[in-house]
């Protein structure tokens, strides 16, 4: 059954949403038959795809390129577009122009914001026009610049404050759900037991409704070190290697 925002609204509390990040028709098909849940075009693929060294150079040509690719593979799972860098600080009708663009020619049906209560606002715009958002709040990737690298949020009092608000006013604005990044595993129990819409957690403990993963980091596909969080599955990388290299002797030893 094909899963709608609906859908995943109503898993709230029930058995734990499974997402993971696509950028190709390939890993969409194969992700979608394992029975994933949610597939989220991240702007993650100008790191683990574009070669680029943080997410920042990523343009919305760029995600709707791939997220149409991902959208052939006809998934049952909903398809989600992220916004990216400078987009949701946009003025209304670029965002939802933008917004727009995700849906009708990407094929996705919903975009993911990073940002809390400074954008409830054009969340709320967003879904009033039809486009459905999915939330994303703790740390934003996009901001990387700002933090001065990557940390853990929600460890002080003022942060969990911080965070529940932001939480709830994007809930209030219409959000379908929302992901929290390297959020304090307590702050993030705290935001799923204080909402009424599925909290899909990366990085930030087990007491949230389901959870998301770069698809390379568990396949063992992303160069370099992943993350503390991020469990290796597989070795792709060096199985492929293994099999560039089978292919590589058999043609210089004349057997191709």
């Amino acid at each position: 059954m094909k899963k709608t925002v609906q859908t995943l609204r109503s898993a709230k509390g029930q058995t734990p949403l499974v997402a993971l990040t696509a950028y190709d028709f390939i890993t969409a098909r194969l992700a979608d038959q394992a029975g994933v849940d949610l597939l989220l075009v991240g702007d993650s693929l100008g790191t683990t795809v574009l070669g680029y060294p943080n997410t920042v150079k990523v343009t919305l040509d760029m995600m709707i390129h791939h997220t149409a690719a991902v959208a052939r593979a006809q998934p049952k799972a909903l398809v989600v577009t992220d916004l990216p860098f400078g987009w949701a600080t946009r003025p209304w009708g670029e965002l939802l122009a933008g917004a727009t663009r995700c849906l009708q020619e990407g094929g996705s049906e919903a975009v993911k914001i990073e940002g809390g209560k400074e954008i409830a606002g054009s969340v709320e715009k967003l879904v009033q026009s039809g486009i459905p958002v999915l939330g994303h709040i703790g740390l934003l990737p996009q901001q990387v610049h700002r933090y001065g690298g990557y940390r853990k949020f929600g460890k002080t009092g003022s942060e969990k404050e911080s965070l529940l608000r932001d939480a709830l006013a994007l809930e209030e604005a219409g959000a379908f759900a929302l992901v929290l990044e390297m959020v304090d595993a307590k702050t993030t129990a705290l935001i799923t037991q204080e909402t009424k819409i599925p909290v899909i957690g990366i990085g930030s403990g087990k007491d949230c409704d389901g959870q998301i993963l770069v698809s390379s980091d568990i396949l063992g596909l992303t160069p370099g070190p992943i993350p503390k969080f991020a469990k290796r599955y597989d070795d792709l990388a060096a199985r492929y290697q293994q099999a560039f290299s089978a292919y590589a002797n058999d043609v210089r030893s004349g057997k191709e």
